[in-house]
């Protein structure tokens, strides 16, 4: 089995900066693409910022120049670092893995449990 572990939500307030972590862990051959995804209440899930194993990013126009997404691939950790956040930022955060277990197999998705991130003064 894999399991996504997310950290670094929180409360902030407008103009602040937050952190997300995202570690993999389990029956893991290799990780293809790492990405964290949004659900704000009333709204669907949304892309926020994906990242390839050879480091390729995309971001949502949303959050284009106030989020950086990276990741560490010794680790299988995926890391979001948000600034300038907007109260329109608010909402549950997932990260999400494309996970192949063994050599040669296809790639299975994974979530993780969320993590609020709210934007409030």
């Amino acid at each position: 089995q894999v399991q996504l572990v997310e950290s670094g939500g929180g409360l902030v307030q407008p103009g602040g900066s937050l952190r997300l972590s995202c570690a993999a862990s389990g029956s893991i051959f290799s990780i293809d693409t790492m990405g964290w995804y949004r659900q704000a209440p009333g709204k669907e899930r949304e892309l926020v910022s994906r990242i390839t194993s050879g480091g390729t990013t995309n971001y949502a126009d949303s959050v284009k120049g106030r989020f950086t997404i990276s990741r560490d691939n010794a680790k299988n950790t995926v890391y979001l670092q948000m600034n300038s956040l907007e109260p329109e930022d608010t909402a549950v955060y997932y990260c999400n893995a494309a996970v192949r277990r063994i050599l040669g197999g296809s790639p299975w998705n994974y979530w993780g449990q969320g993590t609020q991130v709210t934007v409030s003064s």
